[in-house]
């Protein structure tokens, strides 16, 4: 086919998440023009996983099959011909990967990716000759407690691990998954010429070679420095000894490169331009920031976990680092980072006061949320139906009763104490509280004010959430059109690889003019209320505390 350049470009972005690998289409003025997915459980039952993945056999042990994403690859290739979409039109492919999952290559790799046959799929010449383990650990594995405390104590604690790698040492963090593997199955390690991220994973099978790692998931690793965005050969030493820097290739790149063209096993199978660009492909946080925020707001995801996502803008001083949340590389600027918080009791926590204090109607725990004044008339409390990541390993509840303004901290009230109809405002204050006190911390002094908080997940569409967010956050809350933020993301990214080739010195805020995707505002604070959180914030720190200490001191 012809390789000149499509008259009406297309940008082809991927995301290969935990359940689906998704793609998302934008037009050159980012309009969405096609989706399609693949549902890993529902259209490839015979891998025999549950939401994209497979437990054990060992504790805490969670995995996915590569030959399910290889699969998947296939398959929506297919479903997108189908969709008559023209591949000779997409000028560049990029897109986001789970975090934290990492893929074992065997030495036969390079060879398999560069000789691909088009009268064949990706799933029979590459599974499993290509791979030196038939499973990928994913971002749910905990099963590396062993090798978090060991890349602690050898590097010299928890702290300096966050220092260098912009977190404390995480049971899902790659890093750690290799050590496990090294010191578990030294067979598959050694057998494993490279290995890859989830995101890099699926740009090598673009590429039809291995590529590089983008710097932004690469600080999902615990292996790199997350302010000079190259490998630590420390933090590269104890994980995985002397061989683990070959393995994982070249220094990490910055999103927008372009990387090469697409193989000729795209070119020849279905019809993609050959001067196609291959971006690289980041995490999927990353790219949800990159489609749904713009620099100088806040991104709250409110799924089954809750997650938290800041760009930290330039300042003078070098953001913080803390053990109990993020510092990642930013996808496309050096000099730029997201802070991120994670917390596991995030909607189903929600949902379990719903089912017990508003029998499971979403309608009538809105409706106590609305009769129960800011402040649930002196009762602050905290729901931890799953151990927390922030504060670290905590579960169960646990109540104070304060004036609003000052707390003296004494002993947590049992629950039969905590009138009922409070809970379902309780629970969410505390949540959200938990972030609003963080967020003066991750900021460094000089940074400027956020603009506004845009919302996405299940809890996004409540209302009452909505407002209760704009209250307690003192912000405007925005809610996205776009459904697939992180595939929209990598289609972005695609976008801004081909844009710099006649922009080279343009950033990715030019190129959108500052704007993300879609926009609309759906909440405003009452200033009033939110003075009542201002002063809730120490209230809810020293609660916290206590509750950090109680539980301590009982486990």
């Amino acid at each position: 086919m012809s390789s000149a350049a499509p008259s009406k470009p297309l940008f082809l972005g991927l995301d290969l998440s935990t359940q689906q690998l998704k793609a998302v289409l934008l037009d050159e003025e980012s309009n969405v023009v096609h989706e399609a997915a693949v549902h890993f459980d529902r259209d490839l039952p015979h891998h025999g996983t549950t939401n994209g993945a497979i437990l054990g056999p060992d504790d805490g042990e969670v995995t996915s099959p590569v030959k399910m994403w290889l699969e998947a690859i296939d398959l929506l290739c297919e479903r997108l011909s189908e969709g008559k979409i023209d591949f000779g039109a997409i000028a560049a492919v990029s897109g986001a990967g789970q975090q934290h999952g990492s893929v074992f290559w065997s030495s036969d790799s390079d060879s398999l990716l560069a000789s691909l046959d088009s009268s064949k799929s990706l799933t029979e010449q590459l599974f499993p000759a290509a791979f030196a383990s038939p499973k990928a650990p994913i971002w749910q594995d905990s099963s590396t407690t062993v090798d978090c405390k060991r890349l602690e104590d050898e590097f010299g604690g928890a702290q300096a691990v966050a220092d260098v790698s912009g977190s404390r040492a995480y049971e899902r963090f790659t890093g750690n998954q290799i050590s496990r593997i090294r010191r578990l199955k030294p067979d598959v390690y050694e057998a494993s010429t490279h290995i890859s991220l989830v995101s890099s994973f699926i740009t090598s099978v673009f590429l039809g070679r291995i590529a590089p790692i983008d710097i932004s998931d690469a600080s999902g690793m615990n292996l790199m420095d997350v302010l000079s965005c190259k490998w630590d050969q420390r933090l590269l030493e104890i994980c995985g000894g002397p061989t683990l820097r070959a393995k994982l290739g070249e220094e990490p790149v910055i999103g927008g490169t372009s990387l090469g063209p697409v193989s000729s096993w795209w070119v020849k199978k279905w019809g993609f331009n050959p001067e196609c660009i291959v971006a690289p492909f980041t995490g999927d946080n990353p790219a949800t920031v990159m489609s749904l925020s713009a620099p100088g707001d806040a991104l709250l995801s409110l799924g089954t976990s809750t997650t938290f996502l800041l760009s930290i803008p330039h300042t003078s001083a070098p953001p913080k680092r803390f053990t109990t949340s993020h510092l990642l590389a930013h996808p496309t600027d050096f000099d730029g980072k997201i802070a991120m918080l994670c917390y596991k009791n995030g909607a189903l926590a929600r949902e379990q006061i719903r089912d017990r204090f508003a029998n499971g109607d979403w309608d009538k725990f809105n409706q106590l949320i609305q009769q129960t004044p800011p402040g649930c008339n002196g009762n602050l409390g905290f729901y931890f139906p799953l151990p927390e990541i922030i504060p670290p390993n905590v579960t169960g509840e646990f109540f104070f009763t304060t004036d609003l303004v000052k707390t003296t901290v004494k002993p947590p009230l049992p629950t039969e104490n905590v009138p009922p109809t409070i809970h379902p405002r309780a629970i969410v204050e505390s949540q959200f509280l938990s972030i609003r006190s963080r967020i003066a911390a991750m900021l460094p002094k000089d940074s400027p004010h956020l603009k506004r908080l845009v919302i996405s997940g299940g809890s996004s569409q409540n209302l009452v959430i909505r407002q209760l967010l704009a209250d307690i956050f003192d912000m405007d809350v925005y809610v996205s059109a776009t459904k697939e933020a992180a595939a929209s993301g990598g289609a972005l990214l695609a976008k801004y690889a081909w844009w710099k080739r006649s922009h080279p010195e343009g950033t990715f805020e030019d190129m959108t003019a500052g704007e993300a995707m879609g926009l609309q505002c759906v909440a405003n604070p009452n200033k009033e209320i939110s003075a009542v959180y201002n002063d809730l914030v120490s209230v809810y720190d020293a609660c916290e505390a206590q509750v950090v200490d109680s539980w301590a001191a009982k486990n």
